[in-house]
C-alpha cells in the first residue's frame, strides 16, 4: 500500500498533482449512486453517499484517485421520485468512463455501486468485463458490502440504515417509519427492520467493507491478474440466475416492474 498522502479527489487536483498520484498508484475509485426511493426514513441519495464513503476510506489507505460520485442508476425502484436512465445509455456511459480512464493510464478501477438492483448489477458486470478485454484495465465493480456478506445487501432496511447513520446521521429519520413495517411496495424496505440499526453497526460495517476493498485493490495492483475478477463476476451472476429466468424478457426496465409487483 502507498503512503496515505498519495490520494486525492479528481475534481480538486491540478495536472502536476494528479500525474504524481497516478504515476505512483494508477488506481481510480468510482463511487456510483442513485436517485432512488429508500422509504420514509432515508434520503434519495443513500446509495451514492455510502459508495462515496467506502471509496474515500479505501483511497486513503491505498492511494489513488477518487472520481466524483455519479447518481444515475438503471432500474431504480418504482416511485414518483425515483429517477432512472435506460440500460443501454448507462452501459455506454460506463464504457466511456472505463475507456477514458485507460487512456489516462490508470491500470485498476474500483467502481463501488451503492445501487445494486439486479439489472443494474448485471449490466455493470458486463461493462466491467468488456473493459478488461478492450482496454486492458482491471475493473472491480461491486456493491459496498458484497465482499463482506451478501446478506448485508438489503434495501432501506437494517444495514443501509445503519450505514447511513454512520455516514450522514442527520439524514436518517427513523421517527418517520411506521410500526409495524408495511410491505415493501409501500415501505421500500427489503430486509430486517431498520428500527434495529445503530450507528455503531454502521461504522463496523463501513470499516469491514473498506478493508475488503483495500485488500482487493492492493492485490490487483501488485499481481495484475484478472482471474479473481472473472471468478467474482461468475459467482455474482449466479445469484441473479433465477431473477433473469423469471423476469427478463429483453428489457431490464420491464423486469424490475414485474419483479416489484410480486413484492407485496
Amino acid at each position: 500500500m502507498t503512503d496515505t498522502s498519495r490520494w486525492g479527489r479528481y475534481t480538486e487536483l491540478g495536472p502536476v498533482e494528479l500525474a504524481a498520484i497516478v504515476d505512483a498508484t494508477p488506481l481510480a475509485y468510482v463511487p456510483w449512486g442513485a436517485l432512488e426511493w429508500h422509504g420514509a426514513h432515508l434520503p434519495f441519495g443513500v446509495d451514492g453517499f455510502i459508495a462515496e464513503a467506502v471509496c474515500e476510506g479505501a483511497a486513503q489507505r491505498t492511494g489513488g484517485i477518487v472520481l466524483p460520485t455519479t447518481w444515475w442508476p438503471i432500474t431504480a425502484l418504482p416511485h414518483r421520485f425515483s429517477l432512472s436512465v435506460q440500460s443501454d445509455t448507462v452501459q455506454a456511459l460506463w464504457d466511456g468512463i472505463f475507456s477514458a480512464l485507460a487512456q489516462a493510464r490508470f491500470r485498476v478501477v474500483i467502481l463501488i455501486s451503492g445501487h445494486y438492483a439486479q439489472g443494474h448489477e448485471l449490466v455493470l458486470m458486463d461493462a466491467a468485463e468488456y473493459a478488461m478485454t478492450q482496454y486492458n484495465l482491471l475493473v472491480l465493480a461491486v456493491p459496498p458490502m458484497a465482499l463482506v456478506d451478501e446478506n448485508m445487501l438489503d434495501h432501506a432496511a437494517h444495514w443501509e440504515t445503519a450505514l447511513m447513520q454512520a455516514v450522514h446521521p442527520r439524514l436518517v429519520h427513523l421517527e418517520y417509519l411506521e410500526d409495524p413495517i408495511p410491505p415493501p411496495t409501500v415501505s421500500a424496505i427489503l430486509g430486517q427492520d431498520p428500527h434495529l440499526a445503530t450507528p455503531q453497526q454502521g461504522e463496523s460495517a463501513l470499516r469491514l467493507a473498506t478493508e475488503r476493498i483495500v485488500a482487493s485493490a492492493s492485490q490487483l495492483l501488485q499481481q495484475g491478474h484478472s482471474h479473481m475478477l472473472h471468478e467474482l463476476y461468475s459467482r455474482r451472476r449466479a445469484r441473479y440466475r433465477a431473477y433473469v429466468e423469471h423476469y427478463f424478457r429483453g428489457s431490464w426496465e420491464e423486469a424490475i416492474q414485474s419483479w416489484w409487483s410480486k413484492q407485496s
